[in-house]
């Protein structure tokens, strides 16, 4: 059928099972021509793309979630269920679906084809990664497939440069030749024994078709020996975490250190451009000392997600998910859960989405619950202001950073505090439930592609400087102006901000913070800090920058604070639900009110009583 006689674009959907290559073949289809969302009334991830083939037509191409089969067990296999069936409220059905299927792995690729078959859609089958397949001596024949499957199946190696050609031919040919309407759904939902036998057929189809070679690849299965070992398996994955977070505070430094001195030294040119006064003050302590005093710490969180794409991408994430089956299945959790939690190091919100992949509701539930308490990137900015200001730089046995082991401590405190939390979660709500059996398949090991780790830290990057040219901006401008105003009275001796709205609100809420050492200027620093975590380190330089401060914001705490207090802040930010945006995801992924408010309530609880005794055994200890 020509081109010219669609009224709107051709709109193909890409489908297959997790860890085939579905998105990589997405992105080379679609290049940079991509949009994220969400769909409408989930929030699930919703990733869309143009395309032009060679013939010049432009293609709608729709990413949707990875699945085994169309029989919906979680929030993501709904979407691509729905979208598949054309029953998605808002999202037209998909003129034809493009499958794809794993060539070293083809089992779940071919049942899923043959479920989808009953859907009634016209399809294409791309058999990637092929020459990973080929490399390791097995041979696909996909004349022969695509003879017994009856549809079109083509070979692609979306990772390469031209390794996608076969599906660009194939796109241009379907349109040629017109692209039939969808036939009668014959689809139900497939019982145990169904997949059973579509298991049993797709491994006739393989052995028609696919010649294994005699002395199979075994080099996943030797490096598999080591790294999942049950003790040197999770000796090497507690290396690996613990090297990770010593890199964010050493590697970070000379790319800190460059950031901070170019905001330093705005700061200097702006107090000689401009007279003293309002405007001036607005620029260094609000502008310049809030967005700059985030901006800071850039490097440190793409180093942590540098590491989080790498293993990623390498095959390792699965791994260590396996690994940690046995350890949070004891606490309550699902092994699946492992990679939500590793994601909340990033950020607590796509760690709560990633949720979505736990089929049961109760694991689910759990993983949102306990999501917020690992240490998040938003909270780096907190964690380094106060273990900078009283942790010495110094070197521990020769090997370790100092710093660094505090800020690993932190980070095992949350993990602890969220495996803890799961375990209570069991015992009072789900006391009589069974968690399912966990179930996972272990991708090949893969070198990770630069441009890709590239693309997501760029992505990453920009979503920090949005946010801190956003809502950071905003909240540091909004307590600028409640730490500035109402003006000091004349002949006042007490510093400008003691006549504030900042003190007046701090002195407020002060005594109820006051038994866990914290003092106005802290209890200012928390309340925007709902907005986002690392703006209470843009609020307390505004205090105490507007206090004659220089804009040295760790001198001026090291100074201010005790021991004691500094410890007590830490605690607090390991436990508090300091963040808005996490609770209105939360709400959103549990359907209702109820979760979010028992999250933010035991959070709360949780971050005060740790902080009050804290606060009174580092007293007692001599550090008050």
């Amino acid at each position: 059928m020509p081109d010219g006689s669609h009224s709107r674009a051709l709109r193909f959907a890409i489908v297959g099972a997790p860890n085939c290559g579905k998105t990589a073949v997405f992105n080379a289809l679609t290049g940079g021509r991509q949009k994220v969302g969400n769909y409408a009334g989930v929030t699930v991830e919703r990733k869309t793309g143009i395309a032009r083939t060679p013939a010049g037509r432009t293609l709608n191409i729709i990413d949707l979630p990875g699945t085994y089969s169309l029989r919906a067990r979680s929030p993501d296999e709904e979407v691509t269920r729905d979208v598949v069936l054309g029953t998605h409220p808002g999202e037209p059905a998909p003129d034809l679906l493009l499958v794809v299927a794993d060539a070293t792995s083809p089992r779940s690729g071919l049942r899923l084809v043959m479920e989808l078959q009953q859907v009634g859609r016209p399809m294409i089958l791309v058999m990637n990664m092929i020459d990973i397949a080929r490399h390791r001596g097995i041979t696909v024949d996909l004349e022969r497939l695509s003879r017994d499957l009856d549809i079109p199946v083509v070979a692609a190696t979306a990772v390469r440069r031209g390794g996608q050609d076969e599906v660009w031919r194939a796109l241009d040919a379907a349109i040629d030749e017109g692209i039939a309407p969808a036939a009668e759904n014959r689809w139900t939902p497939p019982t145990a024994a169904d997949l059973r036998r579509s298991q049993r057929v797709a491994d006739t189809l393989i052995s028609a078709a696919v010649i294994q070679p005699e002395k199979p690849d075994t080099v996943t299965n030797r490096i598999d020996g080591v790294l999942l070992h049950p003790v040197w398996g999770l000796v090497i994955l507690l290396a690996l975490l613990f090297v990770m977070f010593q890199a964010v505070f050493s590697w970070a430094t000379p790319a800190m250190d460059g950031i901070a001195w170019v905001f330093d030294h705005l700061s200097l040119l702006i107090g000689q451009v401009l007279p003293p006064g309002l405007v001036q003050s607005f620029l260094r302590d609000g502008v310049i000392s809030g967005v700059g005093g985030v901006l800071v710490f850039l490097p440190q969180i793409l180093i942590l997600f540098l590491f989080i794409l790498l293993l990623e991408d390498l095959g390792y994430m699965a791994r260590a998910a396996f690994l940690m089956d046995r350890i949070m299945g004891g606490a309550g959790l699902h092994g699946r859960a492992f990679i939500p939690l590793l994601s909340s190091f990033a950020c607590a919100i796509p760690g709560i989405m990633a949720a979505r992949v736990i089929d049961n509701r109760r694991d689910r539930l759990t993983t949102i619950l306990v999501a917020p308490l690992i240490t998040c990137s938003a909270r780096i900015p907190v964690y380094t202001l106060i273990i900078s200001a009283f942790v010495p730089a110094r070197q521990v046995a020769g090997l370790f950073n100092l710093q660094g082991l505090v800020m690993f401590g932190l980070y095992a405190a949350g993990i602890a505090a969220a495996l803890g939390a799961a375990a209570v979660a069991k015992f009072v709500f789900w006391r009589d439930q069974s968690s399912p059996p966990f179930m996972l398949e272990l991708p090949d090991y893969k070198m990770p592609r630069g441009r890709d780790v590239a693309r997501g830290l760029m992505t990453r990057a920009r979503i920090f400087i949005k946010r801190a040219g956003t809502t950071i901006f905003s909240m540091t401008v909004l307590i600028w102006v409640l730490a500035t105003f109402p003006r000091p009275p004349s002949g006042a001796t007490e510093p400008g901000i003691f006549y504030s709205f900042a003190a007046m609100i701090g002195h407020l809420i002060g005594p109820l913070l006051a038994p866990i050492g914290f003092n106005w200027q802290i209890s200012v620093a928390l309340i925007p800090g709902m907005a986002a975590r690392e703006v209470a380190v843009s609020a307390l330089g505004t205090v105490y920058a507007i206090q004659g401060d220089t804009g040295l914001i760790g001198r001026t705490l090291a100074t201010s604070w005790s021991l004691a207090t500094a410890l007590s802040f830490l605690v607090w930010y390991i436990f508090a639900p300091q963040c808005a945006s996490t609770l209105a995801v939360i709400r959103r992924e549990t359907g209702g009110w109820t979760w979010m408010w028992v999250t933010f309530g035991y959070m709360l609880a949780l971050a005060y009583a740790a902080s009050f005794l804290t606060y009174h055994l580092a007293v007692l200890m001599g550090a008050g």
